[in-house]
């Protein structure tokens, strides 16, 4: 009985091993480079007296929350192309 409990967790102690290799190896060939980061400007023209509350980032586009505005400007933070008024 011994030699049969014996021979099924040196079973159990394989198959893990080889089950962590798998993953290992799993991780190191799905995730092979991150991601770069988005460059950002130094800084953002916004307009005399607003105050940005919120930012985020698109393809070609920067958005800043102000207020009950929503600022859109180009890559360069510099060129102001739309702005957004959104009402309560």
């Amino acid at each position: 009985m011994l030699r049969f409990l014996r021979v099924l967790v040196t079973g159990l102690t394989g198959t893990m091993l080889v089950g962590l290799i798998v993953l290992i190896w799993l991780f190191v060939t799905r995730f092979p480079t991150p991601v770069p980061l988005l460059a950002l400007p130094d800084s953002i023209a916004l307009p005399d007296g607003t105050r940005a509350t919120a930012f985020t980032r698109g393809p070609d586009w920067l958005a800043v929350v102000a207020g009950n505005e929503i600022l859109i400007f180009d890559t360069t933070g510099q060129v102001l192309r739309q702005r957004i008024t959104v009402s309560p």
